[in-house]
């Protein structure tokens, strides 16, 4: 594969970026200024950083376009950033270049009442939304697990889920309408606060989960939904994982009941978090937990609903089931889920964390292979997330006494494995947080040739020069 060749931001380029933004919006020539935006949040490694020359931070569409009309006609790589909370190299600039970072662009534009519509930048705090619309009865469903420090640009960008998403579906279901930049540099309005739209492609959908690489985001519209009232969150254990994990895809067709979410910990994820939070749940015959929750607008259909999951789940297998109906236990049992990944960087810094997706019903057979591929190789695998859609986060976590020569030997032997078992399945190699750097060089093992270069294709229709967001989900050819 030849080179694909860009040109340096030199002082002449970091001149006319200032004239665009402004002298205090250009970080330029500081390398310790600089090297807050080479990585994003994958764990356990510096395999993943790349210095950018330059970072703009513009404050509107007007800008963003000038800078993307200066980048392609000077052939100099740009790297659209949101938060940098990413965990798949998708903000990191690999090719150097310039960095697009939005936290400027971070205004609430409207909210639409009548249609149940927002309107954002992408710079939103996806928290921010749901607590701006809060007051007006609405809810946005589509926002993932980080959801307290992501941008609103970068759930789009990586088409993000959540815990919800069982119920409510990931980030796709919610975007309406974008307002983007193309890779030349040109302004286009895809879709609408419309609900329905075959006028032509459906190049909204195309977008969202591009991760940068086809078009930079500058206004988003998303779609509200009317806030669940009541919601009861269910901490089921169970002794084993099999159970446990067996348990999920029985249950929906089992109660005719749809939660808003199924979370699976394994006891490894489990006993780390608890330990990392001094949390002092009783989980010691736990071999493993389902977080499950369910909302609605009428309290007594709740009730019967929580109460007839938590009868299925003892019939299979579950020794306990504790109810949490109220903010205070709700945010207890939630905190354990949320912190197992920081707890295992406590653990041990040699570490990397994958996004499995597998039919929901295969998820008994995944867990089973993901632990012989641990015996195999001497490592742990904990594993956790959405099981209810199918979606494992699973940590490879070297022992502590592990060098780093043995670790960057043994990784990609394990995620091979890791990998062929999971095509065997019928999976792919990422749910929600998107292939980026980090997974690029395995697309192969899930996706066909022919797959790949219809990919390979639009890229080259809509960025011919290359220059957004390069290296990443694939390579050219």
């Amino acid at each position: 594969m030849a080179e694909i060749s860009y040109n340096p931001v030199t002082p002449a380029i970091a001149a006319e970026l200032r004239r665009i933004v402004g002298d205090a919006y250009v970080i330029y020539g500081d390398a310790e200024k600089l090297e807050l935006y080479s990585h994003d949040e994958i764990p356990g490694t510096d395999a993943y950083r790349h210095m950018p020359e330059a970072v703009v931070r513009p404050d509107g569409t007007a800008e963003i376009a000038a800078i993307v009309k200066l980048a392609n006609r000077e052939r100099v790589p740009i790297t659209p950033r949101g938060a940098g909370s990413g965990l798949s190299g998708g903000a990191v600039p690999v090719r150097g270049g310039i960095v697009i970072s939005f936290d400027r662009m971070n205004r609430i534009l409207e909210v639409d009442r009548e249609n149940l519509m927002i309107t954002v930048e992408p710079g939103v705090v996806a928290n921010d939304v749901n607590t701006h619309v809060r007051d007006f009865g609405l809810f946005y469903a589509g926002y993932p697990m980080s959801l307290e420090t992501c941008f609103i640009g970068g759930n789009v960008a990586e088409n993000a889920g959540g815990g919800k998403a069982v119920k409510y579906g990931v980030t796709s279901r919610y975007v309406l309408g974008l307002e983007m930049v193309t890779p030349s540099g040109d302004v286009v309005q895809l879709g609408g606060k419309l609900l329905k739209d075959v006028t032509g492609y459906n190049l909204v959908q195309l977008m969202v989960g591009s991760e940068g690489t086809l078009g930079i985001f500058t206004k988003v519209i998303l779609k509200l939904i009317p806030l669940p009232k009541f919601q009861v969150d269910l901490l089921c254990m169970f002794r084993t994982c099999e159970e446990a994990i067996a348990a999920v895809p029985k249950l929906m067709t089992g109660t005719g009941i749809t939660p808003t979410s199924i979370e699976y910990m394994d006891r490894l994820s489990v006993k780390a978090a608890c330990d990392y939070l001094n949390e002092k749940i009783p989980y010691q015959d736990c071999g493993a937990m389902l977080l499950i929750s369910v909302d609605g607008t009428h309290e007594g259909q709740l009730t019967d609903e929580y109460e007839t999951i938590g009868k299925f789940c003892q019939e299979h297998g579950a020794y306990e089931v504790y109810v949490a109906d109220n903010p205070s236990t709700t945010e207890r049992i939630w905190k354990i889920r949320r912190n197992i990944a920081e707890a295992y960087k406590v653990y041990s810094k040699r570490q990397t964390g994958e996004d499995i997706v597998v039919p929901p019903a295969a998820i008994p057979a995944m867990i089973t292979k993901l632990e012989e591929i641990a015996q195999r190789f001497g490592v742990l695998t904990p594993s956790f997330g959405h099981a209810g859609d199918g979606n494992l986060h699973t940590h490879i976590v070297a022992p502590p006494d592990w060098d780093d020569t043995r670790w960057h030997d043994t990784l990609p032997k394990i995620l091979t494995a890791a990998y062929e078992a999971t095509a065997e399945l019928g999976g792919h190699i990422s749910g929600e947080h998107g292939i980026g750097c980090k997974r690029k060089a395995y697309m192969h093992m899930v996706v066909s040739e022919e797959y790949l270069n219809l990919l390979r294709s639009i890229k080259r229709a809509l960025d011919p020069n290359l220059i957004l967001n390069p290296g990443k989900i694939f390579d050219m050819k």
